[in-house]
C-alpha cells in the first residue's frame, strides 16, 4: 500500500463529517461499495442510508469502497496493492461481505474492474468460502439482475432496508454457505441466481427458466409499505460529494403519474409519501451538521406539504426535477439562493407527450418555464429524449420551436438542454420497443444544435449515443450479456471490434419484441401485470 495512495484516501476522510469507525472484532464485516467515483456515490442517498442502516447494528462493521480515478488504477496496478476500504483501509477479499450499490447499467464494468483490482474471482462458480459473498442491491437489481447474475451470489430485488436485515439473521445461523443460499431464498425479494438455469431456443429468446433446491420460481419485489420507520438520510457530508456538504432527506418514494417511458414510475409503486411532522423532523435532526438540505422524490411538487416544509426557518432548501405546473414555479419563488432548476418536457409536441403518457401540454410548460425565469432563477434546465417511440422530425422541430418560445418570454437567465437517448426499461410499456439506430439520433441531434444556433442563452448538452446503447443492452440483457460486461470492462470499448463480442448486440438493442416472449426479468414479480402493460404499450404506438 503506497503512501500516495493512503495519503489521497486520508485527505479524503479529513474533509467528512459522520464517517462511522468500528472495531471489527467478532462482527459481520461489510465492504460498501459504488461502482463509481467517491463523489458519484457518496452523492447518493441510497448508498448513504444503507451505510447508516447497518452501521446501527451492533455486530455489523460497514466501511466503503469506490471506483478509483484513472491514475490511482495504474498506481494500484504498478504496486500490486489490493483495492481497500476508507475506513481502515482493509482490502476488500478480507471482508465478510462485498456489497455493491447499483444505481446505473453503464456502471456494470467498473464492478468487475473493482473485483479485479480487489483479487476476487468474477464469476459466482470461481469463488468457496474463502472469499467474501459478493451481493448487489440498488434499482438495477429491481428490474433485471440477470445480466450481472454469473458474478453475485445474492441479489436484493426491491427496497432491501428490511430484506437485509433478515438475511443478515440467518447469515449468523447458517452452518454452510450453502445451506444460507437454500435458506434465504425463502426471503421475499432475495434472489439466489446459482439456483436457477436458463434454457434459449436456436433464435436466441428464453424456452424456460429451471429453479432448482427448492428456489422460488418467481421473485416478488420487495417493497417498504411505510416510509416513517425507515429513515434513508445522508450520513456522511463532504465537499467533495456533488452536493457539497448537502443533507440528502427522503421525502416520497414512487411518482404517482406513470409516464410510458418511465422506470421509477412503474418500478417504485405504490406512490408513498412521509408525514409531514417526521419530515420536519427529519429536518431539525441535521440542522445541527448542516443548513442545507435537499429534498429528494420523483415529483416533488405533487407532495401536499412541500408549501410548508420550503417555509421552514434556517434551512437551504434544494429540491429534485420539477414537474411543469404551475404549483412548481409558486415552489421554486420560495426556495433561498437556489441558481438552477429542472423541468422535463421529455417531448417537443402535445402529441409525442400523450405517446409517452407525460400529461403536461405545451402551455402547462410555458408557463412554468416563466414563473422560475420571472422569479430570478440563473439557470432553466430543460430535460428532452430523442429516439421515443413514434417519433417524427415533426417532434424534433417542435423541440426548437418550444424552447425559443420559453426564451421569448423571458430574456434573462440561461436555458440548459439536456438531451438523452430513449432506452427501453423493463417493467414499462415500452419494454419492448426497439431503439432508434444510430445514425438517426445523431441526425436528430444536428437537427436540434443548428435549429437553436442562433438562441442567445441557450446551451445544448447531449449523451455520447454510443453509451445509451450501451444502457440499452445492460438493461435488457439476460446472463448471456455477462461476456459483454467483462469484454467493455477489461478488453475494448464497447462499439469497436464488434467481431470479437461473443453476443449479437443488436438482437437486445434493435429488435421489436414480442407479446408473449419471455423476458430476461419476466421471473420478477413487480406488481405489474404484463398483459396491462402491453395495454398501455397499444395505446401509445396505435393511433
Amino acid at each position: 500500500m503506497t503512501r500516495k495512495l493512503l495519503k489521497k484516501r486520508g485527505e479524503l476522510l479529513s474533509k467528512e463529517t459522520g464517517t462511522v469507525f468500528k472495531d471489527p472484532g467478532g462482527k459481520i464485516t461489510v465492504a460498501l461499495c459504488y461502482p463509481n467515483s467517491y463523489s458519484v456515490g457518496m452523492s447518493s442517498l441510497g448508498f448513504q442510508g444503507i451505510y447508516g442502516l447497518l452501521n446501527d447494528m451492533q455486530d455489523v462493521v460497514c466501511e466503503r469502497a469506490f471506483l478509483p480515478d484513472t491514475d490511482d488504477i495504474e498506481e494500484f496496478r504498478r504496486t500490486g496493492t489490493e483495492l481497500f476500504t476508507l475506513e481502515s483501509k482493509r482490502s476488500l477479499s478480507r471482508f465478510d461481505m462485498v456489497a455493491f450499490s447499483v444505481s446505473f447499467e453503464n456502471d456494470y464494468p467498473n464492478i468487475l474492474k473493482m473485483l479485479k483490482m480487489a483479487k476476487i474471482p468474477l464469476r459466482q462458480r470461481e469463488r468457496d468460502d474463502r472469499h467474501p459473498l459478493l451481493l448487489m442491491g440498488g434499482i438495477c437489481a429491481f428490474f433485471n439482475p440477470e445480466p450481472l447474475a454469473e458474478f453475485f451470489d445474492v441479489c436484493f430485488v426491491g427496497e432491501a432496508e428490511e430484506m437485509l436485515s433478515e438475511f443478515l439473521e440467518l447469515c449468523r445461523r447458517s452452518s454452510s454457505r450453502n445451506r444460507l443460499f437454500e435458506k434465504s431464498s425463502g426471503i421475499e425479494g432475495v434472489y439466489i441466481p446459482r439456483l436457477y438455469s436458463v434454457d434459449y431456443a436456436d433464435t436466441g429468446q428464453i424456452i424456460r427458466r429451471r429453479a432448482v433446491r427448492g428456489a422460488p420460481e418467481i421473485i416478488r419485489k420487495r417493497t417498504v409499505k411505510d416510509l416513517s420507520k425507515i429513515f434513508l438520510k445522508t450520513i456522511i457530508t463532504s465537499p467533495e460529494t456533488e452536493f457539497s456538504d448537502m443533507c440528502l432527506i427522503e421525502v416520497m418514494r414512487g411518482c404517482p403519474w406513470s409516464c410510458r417511458f418511465c422506470l421509477a414510475g412503474h418500478i417504485y409503486r405504490p406512490s408513498r409519501r412521509k408525514a409531514p411532522e417526521l419530515l420536519k423532523e427529519e429536518i431539525g435532526g441535521v440542522l445541527s451538521r448542516t443548513k442545507r438540505v435537499g429534498l429528494i422524490g420523483s415529483s416533488l411538487s405533487d407532495y401536499p406539504y412541500m408549501h410548508d416544509i420550503l417555509e421552514l426557518d434556517g434551512v437551504d432548501f434544494s429540491i429534485t426535477s420539477l414537474r411543469a405546473s404551475v404549483k412548481s414555479g409558486q415552489l421554486v419563488q420560495m426556495l433561498k439562493n437556489h441558481k438552477s432548476v429542472s423541468i422535463a418536457p421529455e417531448a417537443g409536441t402535445d402529441r409525442l407527450r400523450l405517446v409517452i403518457n407525460k400529461k403536461i401540454t405545451e402551455e402547462d410548460i410555458l408557463d412554468t418555464a416563466k414563473l422560475i425565469l420571472d422569479s430570478g432563477i440563473e439557470t432553466l434546465r430543460l430535460y428532452f429524449m430523442i429516439g421515443l417511440p413514434t417519433e417524427t422530425i415533426a417532434d424534433i422541430e417542435g423541440i426548437i420551436a418550444l424552447v425559443k418560445k420559453v426564451r421569448a418570454q423571458n430574456r434573462k437567465g440561461f436555458i440548459t438542454l439536456s438531451i438523452s437517448t430513449f432506452v427501453p426499461k423493463p417493467f414499462t410499456p415500452f419494454q419492448w420497443h426497439p431503439m432508434e439506430p444510430l445514425k438517426h439520433i445523431k441526425e436528430k441531434v444536428r437537427i436540434i444544435k443548428k435549429g437553436l444556433s442562433g438562441a442567445k442563452g441557450v446551451r445544448i448538452y447531449n449523451d455520447v449515443p454510443k453509451y445509451a446503447y450501451v444502457q440499452g443492452l445492460f438493461s435488457s440483457g439476460d446472463r448471456r450479456v455477462a461476456s459483454s460486461i467483462e469484454e467493455t470492462a477489461f478488453n475494448h470499448a464497447f462499439g469497436e471490434n464488434r467481431s470479437r463480442s461473443s453476443i449479437d448486440r443488436d438482437f437486445y438493442i434493435f429488435r421489436q419484441k414480442e407479446k408473449n416472449e419471455v423476458l430476461p426479468w419476466d421471473f420478477i414479480d413487480a406488481g405489474i401485470s404484463k398483459n396491462a402493460l402491453w395495454e398501455e404499450y397499444m395505446k401509445a404506438i396505435i393511433p
